[in-house]
């Protein structure tokens, strides 16, 4: 069963005895363990900016969840019955557009990552990382970044290249969508890894104006996540990575 949020303390979000409180993060937790949830609940349950609304146990689980709840932030494991976390991260996707998923797994399978990416995954991380690391990590995704184990990341990149390698032998092309040149900019610097407020001040614009040329690059290619924006591009040679 969810957990229901615990009502404002007078004099904070009320803004009667001063400004307003941001609203808290909100997390959903999807792991068939439940020893892990109730270990990453009790860890961010300690984090005043971040409220842990629900906890499922399977893919299935974590769709009906998503749509009652509309969490923020979706940890998810891989591997779960009934249905896997990658099948749930698509169908999440159309019931809580909004919700940013990080994959929690042991899974290193690059095709695990890979599929995890198409899928909409904003994040892919495995459990052997700290658990002290896990409300920073909620605090990156939910900021605009993207977070890859640094271990799958060299895995990736090795993708990238293949993606390269494979574009060039391609005799005929499908026309990319043309991108302004202002998109372009923004892309490349998601492809760094930075996430909204950096590319604001990289670019002397406003973090909304930001936002806008993302969802426009996703729009324009018909994707899902600013890591599969980025894999699309070195596919279609939009960018190159150095």
């Amino acid at each position: 069963m969810p957990r229901q949020a615990a009502a404002p303390a007078a004099g904070t979000a009320s803004g009667r005895d001063g400004p307003a409180a941001a609203d808290p993060i909100r997390v959903l937790i999807v792991d068939d363990h439940a020893l892990f949830r109730r270990g990453l609940e009790m860890v961010l349950q300690d984090e005043p900016d971040i409220e842990v609304v629900g906890e499922g146990g399977d893919g299935h689980e974590a769709v009906e969840m998503a749509g009652e709840l509309i969490p923020d932030i979706v940890l998810m494991d891989v591997r779960m019955p009934r249905r896997s976390g990658i099948e749930a991260c698509t169908a999440i996707k159309d019931v809580a557009p909004s919700a940013k998923i990080v994959m929690l797994t042991i899974s290193d399978e690059e095709e695990d990552l890979f599929e995890a990416i198409k899928a909409g995954a904003s994040g892919y991380l495995l459990k052997e990382i700290s658990i002290d690391e896990v409300p920073q990590a909620v605090r990156a995704v939910h900021g605009g970044q993207s977070l890859i184990s640094p271990s799958m990341a060299s895995k990736l990149i090795t993708e990238f290249a293949a993606l390269a390698r494979r574009s060039e032998e391609r005799t005929q092309q499908v026309p990319a969508p043309r991108l302004t040149d202002r998109e372009m900019e923004v892309l490349r610097l998601v492809a760094r890894g930075l996430g909204n407020r950096e590319i604001a001040r990289e670019l002397f614009i406003s973090e909304n104006t930001v936002k806008n040329h993302v969802r426009n690059i996703l729009e324009k290619l018909q994707l899902h996540s600013r890591m599969e924006a980025v894999v699309y591009a070195v596919r279609e040679k939009l960018l190159e990575i150095t």
